[in-house]
């Protein structure tokens, strides 16, 4: 194959057949036409995002040798908040799907969230959500609120997980095999869809409060103690979604 001779347009056919061979790519290295360069950036660029996400189904591929397919990954968004609901996530994905980009959701954009919502929607096996609202979690508090919502999570996934990651927290009363990993949306795949599903779950109730709710600010902090929020609260006052076991509010009561 004479890469000289090539036009860029069939050299892109080339890339979108496939991966070109070795020779290939070191034929187009030597090539110093710029826009096979930028061609060939790209594909390495793709191919570094693709060991990148590959590595993050470590846990998922050390349970596919146990001869598991089902391994779900679990999270929650909320925990921290003033204001507003927890929400639980748990997702099953096809193991070792490629989801460009995909980390933990505290280190993506908004848009890039929204983007990988829709794709984890898509492509999983299954996802569950679970909304815990804030009278709950004053009632049992936020740590027992999460726990429950991750139970609830897990158990309304179809099918049934043969495996469950959860990011950090044990749940000690599961039947399913399970492994609590300490920042586990940043080491697994299926942890990092479950906290993005969680996240972005939870920003948009958080909008539609902020539609129900004008003057406390919800679309910019959703109900995390900022200055901005707690200004708030001190003019106007605590809101039904606030969380009255949470301080400052517990102590305006």
């Amino acid at each position: 194959m004479d890469i000289a001779k090539m036009t860029i347009r069939s050299i892109e056919q080339l890339f979108l057949a496939g991966t070109p061979d070795a020779l290939t790519l070191d034929a187009l290295r030597q090539d110093q036409r710029l826009a096979v360069q930028r061609i060939l950036a790209r594909f390495e660029r793709t191919q570094q995002e693709r060991q990148r996400v590959d590595a993050l189904y470590s846990y998922e591929y050390q349970a596919q040798q146990e001869s598991l397919q089902y391994v779900a990954g679990v999270d929650e968004a909320g925990r921290g908040p003033l204001a507003g609901p927890v929400v639980v996530a748990a997702v099953i994905l096809p193991i070792g799907l490629f989801l460009p980009k995909i980390n933990d959701s505290k280190k993506l954009s908004a848009k890039m969230r929204d983007t990988l919502y829709d794709l984890i929607q898509e492509k999983a096996i299954a996802v569950a959500c679970s909304v815990i609202d804030e009278k709950t979690i004053d009632r049992i508090n936020i740590y027992q609120a999460t726990i429950n919502g991750m139970y609830e999570s897990i158990f309304s996934l179809h099918p049934e997980p043969q495996k469950v990651l959860i990011d950090a927290v044990p749940l000690d009363r599961l039947s399913i095999p399970s492994l609590s990993i300490i920042r586990g949306d940043a080491k697994s795949a299926s942890i990092a869809a479950a906290s993005i599903i969680a996240k972005v779950t939870r920003d948009r109730l958080m909008l539609k409060y902020d539609e129900q709710y004008p003057g406390y600010g919800f679309a910019q902090h959703k109900g995390y103690g900022t200055a901005q929020h707690l200004a708030a609260i001190r003019k106007l006052g605590p809101c039904p979604i606030h969380r009255r076991s949470f301080e400052p509010i517990r102590s305006m009561q």
